[in-house]
């Protein structure tokens, strides 16, 4: 991680998060922000790489647990609200309900457990991600080589998949940034369990505003840094390329 780049997107997002603190849609521009960041660089940085085999219709890093900060999870709630009101019933049920679904079933799981279980991801439908468009940088951040050791991997086989190491870099310098100057600005920046962290801001939208207020409100779905990394350990054990160097600004 370049610590230049490291230091110019955090100042973007101190700056950013001065200038929306009191606005109902801060969450959603800082996550915006951090998804434009990384949107905007990736194909540069991955400019040098084979083909991804990452595709539709392959779910293989679907049943991983997903960590997200505050701003990534408010903003998909408001997005999961939008799809609510927008599908009908009979055609996909409530996207509300199928996250609470997943999250009963998964929740406390150590990640070994969950990928045994292999509970699909709720989002997934008809093999796509309904949620594309809002979907958190740890989603944006994994990106394979190898469509068979992917599967081979989720079914429990020793093997190594290869990986994109600038898209796993990328994610981390974008995330992390975000995090200290959430972290400086007296805000949550802790990582959260997706589908829990979901459920919290879908049952009380109040919650929002309440982080804006300083508070972790978030909380019960807060995992410790320590383990918060140990299902990339597990899954993609190898990169496939070097770090990149890292550009800071759109």
């Amino acid at each position: 991680m370049s610590d230049a780049a490291f230091t110019e997107l955090k100042r973007a997002f101190s700056s950013l998060l001065a200038a929306c603190r009191t606005s109902q849609n801060c969450a959603e521009t800082l996550a915006d922000r951090a998804f434009d960041l990384f949107e905007a660089n990736i194909d540069a940085q991955t400019a040098h790489l084979p083909a991804l085999a990452c595709a539709k219709g392959c779910p293989s890093c679907c049943a991983l647990r997903v960590t997200a900060t505050a701003p990534e999870i408010f903003l998909l709630a408001r997005y999961v609200r939008q799809i609510d009101q927008r599908m009908p019933a009979k055609a996909l049920g409530s996207l509300s309900r199928r996250i609470k679904l997943a999250n009963r079933a998964t929740h406390g799981l150590s990640d070994t457990a969950r990928m045994k279980l292999r509970q699909p991801c709720p989002f997934l439908v008809r093999g796509g991600c309904i949620v594309h468009p809002a979907r958190p940088l740890a989603c944006r951040g994994h990106a394979s080589f190898d469509r068979r050791a992917c599967a081979q991997a989720m079914a429990g086989r020793e093997v190594d998949v290869p990986v994109s190491a600038p898209h796993l870099a990328l994610r981390a310098l974008v995330q992390d940034s975000l995090r200290a100057a959430l972290d400086a600005a007296g805000l949550a920046s802790g990582l959260y369990e997706l589908n829990q962290g979901l459920v919290l801001a879908l049952d009380d939208p109040e919650r929002e505003r309440a982080w804006r207020d300083g508070q972790d409100s978030l909380a019960p779905a807060r995992i410790e840094a320590s383990t918060a990394a140990q299902t990339d350990a597990v899954l993609w054990s190898r990169a496939a390329a070097g770090d990149a160097s890292i550009r800071g600004e759109v």
